[in-house]
């Protein structure tokens, strides 16, 4: 895969609904949170 691959919003979203789901495997919840740290951040918080 390539390093500047980021996740979509429709897969951040399902990965979401995994982790607060109590029901997911420990497993579905790894691959979720992965999916999730590659996010790109909605906002940027720098200074100018």
């Amino acid at each position: 895969m390539a390093g500047c691959e980021k996740t979509s919003a429709g897969v951040a979203s399902e990965a979401s609904k995994a982790l607060r789901d109590g029901r997911s495997s420990a497993r579905t919840k790894t691959i979720a949170g992965s999916a999730l740290s590659q996010r790109q951040p909605k906002h940027s918080h720098t200074k100018k």
